[in-house]
């Protein structure tokens, strides 16, 4: 693990098996900013649930779209051109090999949906 993931708790195992319930709100409950875990798979594409606070980082996808909706608190994403904020109900398609940074301002629960093999700290 380099320097940039040791500020991140991520992992990319599957947590919840088809057929599976998730209690989305209990699972998010249970754990600390920046926390980030798949969730389920669904065809090629995997649901992640994260608990974010503060900064990530500039980075982008090269290869794969994002998808962020947000479930609890204020998630703020910048582009090279603007930045745009998403309250709770609200999401975002991030394309391909877009630059970005995600700001959560105070804890902020997402679920993002990407490509399974996806390299959620960016290209």
């Amino acid at each position: 693990m380099d320097k940039l993931d040791d500020r991140y708790d991520i992992g990319t195992d599957v947590l919840f098996e088809p057929g599976e319930p998730i209690d989305v709100a209990a699972v998010a409950a249970a754990v600390q900013p920046w926390w980030n875990r798949t969730l389920t798979a669904v065809n090629d594409a995997v649901v992640r649930l994260g608990v974010l606070e503060g900064d990530f980082h500039w980075h982008k996808h090269e290869g794969e779209d994002e998808f962020f909706y947000v479930l609890e608190g204020h998630l703020e994403i910048e582009f090279e051109d603007r930045t745009i904020s998403l309250a709770p109900g609200q999401g975002v398609t991030i394309p391909r090999g877009v630059m970005h940074f995600p700001h959560a301002h105070g804890r902020t629960v997402v679920l993002m949906v990407e490509k399974a093999g996806v390299v959620p700290t960016g290209d």
